[in-house]
């Protein structure tokens, strides 16, 4: 299972836009490259994730073999109450993925 950190402001005022910061880690391989042995590594990247702000879908990306390694994504939404910041990610190899943060809005 890859790991991910959300980074988020440590409070916000309600009706603001909230930059959420997040970096998971994942090799994301391509399927082009190969091993010490000359054997293809196999396809795997993170091809689905989506955020849920209090259980409503905020954000969703469908992510390629043209992410690097390790892949950061920034993206905005706008602080309507404190709640719970859930992303969830699925890989080509069909691992699943979560984690979340807590949103304090004031």
């Amino acid at each position: 299972m890859s790991v991910a950190k959300i980074s988020l402001p440590k409070s916000v005022n309600r009706g603001e836009s909230v930059a959420v910061r997040v970096a998971i880690q994942h090799p994301m391989e391509t399927g082009y490259r190969v091993d010490n042995k000359g054997k293809l590594i196999l396809k795997n990247t993170v091809r689905e994730m989506n955020c849920l702000y209090n259980g409503a879908l905020v954000f969703s990306a469908e992510m390629g073999s043209g992410i690097a390694a390790n892949p950061y994504l920034l993206f905005y939404l706008v602080a309507k109450d404190s709640g719970l910041i859930q992303l969830n990610w699925v890989d080509d190899a069909g691992v699943k993925g979560t984690a979340s943060a807590l949103l304090t809005v004031v």
